[in-house]
């Protein structure tokens, strides 16, 4: 807990959570004593909090029936940390929950008192975040906003899907369990009924999508985390094998969120991985730490690496003489003429 404050405040909503509770199971959910429980309800008490104490095997301290603490009462990183993350939300999810943080968060603002409107102004100065990527434009506000209702109310959909590189669509039932935001891209996870298993899909693809009657029940056990694959659409994924020698190691420690693992060796040197399902994407991301690291594996991506660095270095070669580039004839000019400054840079 940050300080008095904010425990006080978990006080009350535990005795308004559950009545009669004893000094000791207090303070274990506050991480106190019990004599700084004891104090705490001295000074409730104090402030006009109703609380009153059954003695006895079974007493503990309760709140006096019908009390309930005012609906607004955080302690200034509550309120900080509610603001900043409803920013975060309407940058992530857009215009989905954009009306909604906005008003969220001048609701909260209209009751706070001026010192936490104070924190909350410097935290919007001081605690900034950035490198969240763009919220892909490509996504229909409408279709999001039809599959987010059906993963709240646990309806079944029909979509029309277009794969990833794929011209022609295909149409699926599915129960859409929830919705995931990765690297700017929306992904619906869903069970796919003509495949039989979880799928991810990709918000931006679904081209058409309409509610269905049918009602479905998301297992209790699903983890949306353990389930997500943002590939289970496309190919099986491969792991990415990068070595990073001891003068470059600082580049890969650097780049943390790059590498699903990272091993360091004893002498010094770096061992990173990371899996992909798409040779291209996976490209993209090794060539910006070449040549300094060495691609191990797959062997796939180790030829498109090598030969999009040909491809690379030839579109940059110069030409092989400076009559190809200006149709200069050396063969005729003077004995006395200066050689051109780009015939000698080359």
């Amino acid at each position: 807990m940050a300080n008095t404050a904010t425990r006080l405040i978990h006080l009350i909503m535990a005795l308004q959570r559950q009545p009669n509770l004893p000094a000791s199971k207090l303070a274990e959910e506050l991480e106190v004593s019990v004599r700084t429980v004891q104090r705490y309800i001295g000074m409730l008490e104090e402030m006009g909090v109703p609380i009153y104490a059954e003695r006895g095997t079974h007493g503990g301290y309760s709140l006096v029936r019908g009390y309930r603490m005012p609906p607004l009462m955080f302690s200034a990183e509550e309120a900080v940390a509610v603001c900043l993350g409803a920013e975060m939300v309407a940058r992530a999810w857009g215009k989905l929950f954009r009306p909604s943080a906005q008003s969220a968060v001048t609701k909260i603002a209209n009751v706070l008192p001026q010192a936490q409107l104070a924190d909350i102004n410097w935290a919007r100065e001081s605690l900034l975040t950035r490198g969240m990527p763009r919220i892909n434009p490509s996504v229909d506000e409408d279709t999001l906003q039809v599959v987010y209702g059906a993963v709240h109310e646990q309806t079944r959909i029909e979509i029309v899907y277009r794969g990833r590189g794929q011209l022609s669509t295909e149409r699926r039932t599915i129960d859409p369990y929830a919705l995931v935001y990765s690297w700017g891209q929306q992904y619906c996870l869903a069970f796919c009924h003509l495949r039989g298993a979880l799928r991810s899909f990709r918000v931006d693809r679904i081209e058409a999508v309409k509610a269905l009657a049918e009602s479905f029940a998301r297992p209790a056990d699903f983890d949306p985390d353990e389930h997500f694959n943002p590939y289970a659409l496309e190919a099986e994924s491969f792991d990415v094998v990068l070595s990073f020698p001891p003068a470059q190691a600082l580049v890969a420690k650097d780049h943390p969120c790059c590498w699903d693992s990272l091993m360091e060796h004893d002498d010094g040197a770096v061992t990173v991985t990371f899996k992909s399902a798409d040779l291209s994407m996976a490209a993209c991301r090794v060539m910006g730490f070449l040549p300094g690291a060495q691609l191990e594996s797959p062997p796939e991506l180790i030829t498109l690496v090598r030969d999009k660095a040909r491809a690379i270095a030839a579109s940059y070669e110069p030409a092989s003489n400076y009559e190809v580039n200006t149709g200069y004839d050396n063969s005729i000019k003077p004995d006395n003429a200066k050689e051109p400054a780009y015939a000698k840079h080359h």
